[in-house]
């Protein structure tokens, strides 16, 4: 049984970082694609940034410049490193792996529970 397990969200003031993990067991990312994705209120969910299986990375461009994606297959973890948070950088994050295809596709894959960013003064 897969499980993804997020953390690291927070409250942050516009202009702030934070840098989510994504710890997961029972696959491995090393043979996955990956991806981070957020739910604002309202919102669809959408992908912020994937890792494909082979390791190429694709960024939203409402990110491009401000986040980096990354994995660390020793641990078998990925990571979303945030920086120049805005206000409209608020959602629950989720990481998503999917060990069927080279690039993600919703519906085969895990997620996780996700975690909550807050960007506010």
């Amino acid at each position: 049984q897969a499980q993804l397990v997020e953390s690291g969200g927070d409250l942050v003031q516009p202009g702030g970082s934070l840098r989510l993990s994504c710890a997961a067991s029972g696959v491995k990312f090393s043979t996955s694609a990956m991806g981070w994705y957020r739910e604002a209120p309202g919102q669809q969910r959408e992908l912020v940034a994937d890792i494909t299986r082979g390791h190429l990375i694709f960024y939203a461009d409402f990110v491009k410049g401000r986040f980096t994606v990354s994995r660390d297959e020793a641990k078998n973890a990925a990571y979303l490193q945030m920086n120049n948070l805005k206000p409209e950088d608020t959602a629950v994050y989720y990481c998503y792996i999917d060990p069927h295809h080279w690039r993600v596709e919703i519906g085969q894959g895990y997620w996780g529970q996700g975690t909550q960013v807050t960007v506010s003064s």
